[in-house]
């Protein structure tokens, strides 16, 4: 059995996709072990001589939605009042321990994969600031609530050495996790992410959330900046993800039909994003073009 756990404060203005986006991150731990879910418990802070119920009717609706997606069951929850709306979710789930998936074990010539583009931190900025274009939105939107779980679902068919999914540290975050645990370094080919549309724009923009600015003051003595990439790629590295996708370190060999099944199930954002190099006492990132 795994258990996990997640709530924020709402990153979009929509109550009832809020209640999905939510539901959709607090998955993803469970599919970054190779978990299936199975129950879910909702986490409810809400202001109650402030807004109206249906507006917390919606999120709940919401995260049920995707609570029925995962095939889990909604078993109850606690709700408190509070000024500030928050919603989440605690979330078990089970997995037979011997195909368990780590954080640790990548090895020399892995691949590794990334299943959602990177952006969700700066373009939901753009949105606070009421800047962002209808289509950045919708786009945004569809990926933060897409289900890690057909990117697990293929996962299961595969050998792959360590995963786990890209949120509030961005990516360099949860990879030097990955690499810490696994004793190795990784080259990322910049070239190669997935960004959301309006993600590049926004960080020239300067339209950039403050997780990004203390996440890339924390790693960057862990970076090397190969010739070519540039300051706006370092920046989208260190994005803080909401809902983001699994980052996949499986072997090379094997890395260019993953992703085709990837695909073919629905992942379409999947990418070959790097490899990991060797093995380090003391693990960096590459960035390179």
């Amino acid at each position: 059995m795994v258990q996990s756990l997640d709530f924020f404060t709402p990153i979009v203005d929509d109550p009832f996709t809020f209640g999905q986006i939510t539901a959709a991150n607090a998955f993803s731990d469970l599919y970054a072990m190779g978990a299936r879910p199975v129950t879910a418990l909702n986490i409810v802070a809400f202001p109650v001589d402030d807004m109206d119920n249906s507006v917390l009717r919606d999120i709940l609706r919401g995260g049920l939605s995707k609570i029925t997606e995962a095939g889990a069951v909604l078993a109850g929850g606690h709700s408190i009042k509070d000024d500030e709306l928050k919603y989440g979710l605690s979330v078990t789930g089970i997995v037979h321990p011997d195909k368990m998936i780590s954080n640790g074990g990548a090895q020399p010539g892995d691949a590794l994969v990334l299943t959602k583009a990177l952006g969700t931190g700066i373009v939901a900025t753009a949105l606070k600031k009421k800047i962002i274009s209808p289509e950045e939105l919708e786009v945004m939107i569809k990926s933060m609530v897409k289900l890690n779980k057909y990117a697990a679902d293929v996962v299961a068919d595969y050998t792959v050495h360590a995963m786990t999914d890209v949120t509030g540290y961005g990516l360099i975050g949860h990879l030097l996790e990955m690499l810490d645990a696994s004793s190795m370094d990784a080259t990322i080919f910049v070239d190669q992410l997935p960004i959301l549309p309006g993600a590049y724009k926004y960080a020239e923009q300067k339209v950039v959330p403050g997780g990004l600015l203390a996440n890339r003051k924390f790693y960057k003595p862990r970076i090397t900046i190969g010739s070519g990439v540039s300051k706006l790629d370092e920046l989208l590295v260190v994005d803080p993800q909401t809902s983001g996708g699994l980052l996949i370190s499986i072997p090379g060999k094997d890395a260019g039909a993953f992703v085709d099944d990837l695909h073919a199930n629905g992942v379409e954002e999947a990418r070959i994003i790097g490899e990991i190099s060797q093995a380090s006492a003391h693990p960096r990132i590459s960035l390179q073009k």
